[in-house]
C-alpha cells in the first residue's frame, strides 16, 4: 500500500487522468442532458444530482484499473519477480495492492464532490454522503481486482485498455444516466441485471431520497459478489506465477 500510494507523490501527474475524465463527463453530460429531469417519473430535478454518483463510480473504477496498469509495469520492469518472493503470504500482497487503490480512489472522489457541490448539487447527508464514499471506495478495490486480474493474465501494459474498457462499460450499462423506469429496449434489460446498477443506486439514493435499507442492502451485497469474485481469481492467478 506504501509504495502505491508514494506513486502519488513521486508521480502525480498519473492521478490525473482519473481525476479528470468523471469531472468532464459529468460537466459534459449534465449540459447535454439536463434537460432529462423535465421528463414524468424523473428522481430529481438537477441532473448533477443524479449523475454525480455515476461520476464518482467511474473515478473509483478508473483508479482501481490503473492499479493494474502499474502492476503490469512492475512485471515488465521485472519488480514484480523480487515482490512474490517476499515472506509475506500472497494474498498479503494482492490485498495491499488492492486496498491502496481503495486510498487513491478518495482524490477523485473529493475532486467530484467540490465540484458537484460548487454547481448546486444536493447535499446527501452525512451518512448518504458517508455510504456513498464508503462503496465507491469499495468499487475501487473490485476495479483494482479486475486489473490485477487481467495484468497477471497477459503480463504486459498493453492490456491497460481492456482494464478501463471493462470498467468503463460495466458502468455505463446501468441506469446511470436516466432511471431504470425510463429506460427501454436492449439498455433496460443490460441494466437490470447488471449487479452494478444496484451499486449506483445505493451510492446515489443520499443525493435524490431518503438512505434506506431497501436500496443499501442490494448494492452491498453485489458489491461483496463482484469484489469476492474478482479478488479470487485475482488471488487465483496471482498463486499460479512461479507455480
Amino acid at each position: 500500500m506504501r509504495k502505491a500510494t508514494n506513486e502519488v507523490v513521486r508521480v502525480p501527474g498519473a492521478a490525473i487522468p482519473g481525476i479528470l475524465a468523471p469531472t468532464i463527463f459529468m460537466l459534459g453530460l449534465t449540459s447535454v442532458f439536463g434537460k432529462l429531469t423535465l421528463l414524468p417519473g424523473f428522481a430529481t430535478d438537477e441532473y448533477m444530482t443524479f449523475i454525480l454518483p455515476v461520476s464518482l463510480m467511474q473515478g473509483a473504477g478508473f483508479t482501481g484499473a490503473a492499479t493494474g496498469v502499474n502492476l503490469a509495469r512492475d512485471i515488465e520492469l521485472g519488480w514484480f519477480d523480487r515482490l512474490i518472493l517476499a515472506p509475506p503470504p500472497r494474498w498479503v500482497l494482492l490485498t495491499g495492492t488492492v486496498l491502496s487503490a481503495s486510498l487513491r480512489a478518495l482524490m477523485p472522489i473529493t475532486v467530484l464532490l467540490i465540484v458537484g457541490f460548487a454547481f448546486g448539487v444536493n447535499f446527501p447527508g452525512v451518512g448518504g454522503l458517508a455510504l456513498a464514499v464508503l462503496l465507491s471506495c469499495a468499487f475501487a478495490a473490485t476495479a483494482a481486482s479486475w486489473g490485477v486480474m487481467l495484468a497477471l493474465r497477459f503480463k504486459t501494459q498493453s492490456a491497460a485498455p481492456l482494464m478501463q474498457a471493462g470498467i468503463f462499460m460495466a458502468v455505463l450499462f446501468t441506469a446511470s444516466y436516466a432511471p431504470l423506469e425510463l429506460l427501454t429496449g436492449w439498455l433496460h434489460d443490460v441494466a437490470e441485471i447488471n449487479p452494478v446498477t444496484q451499486i449506483i443506486d445505493a451510492v446515489r439514493q443520499g443525493f435524490i431520497g431518503n438512505v434506506t435499507w431497501g436500496d443499501t442492502l442490494p448494492g452491498l451485497a453485489a458489491l461483496a459478489g463482484l469484489l469476492g469474485l474478482l479478488y479470487g481469481l485475482a488471488l487465483r492467478g496471482l498463486h499460479r506465477v512461479g507455480a
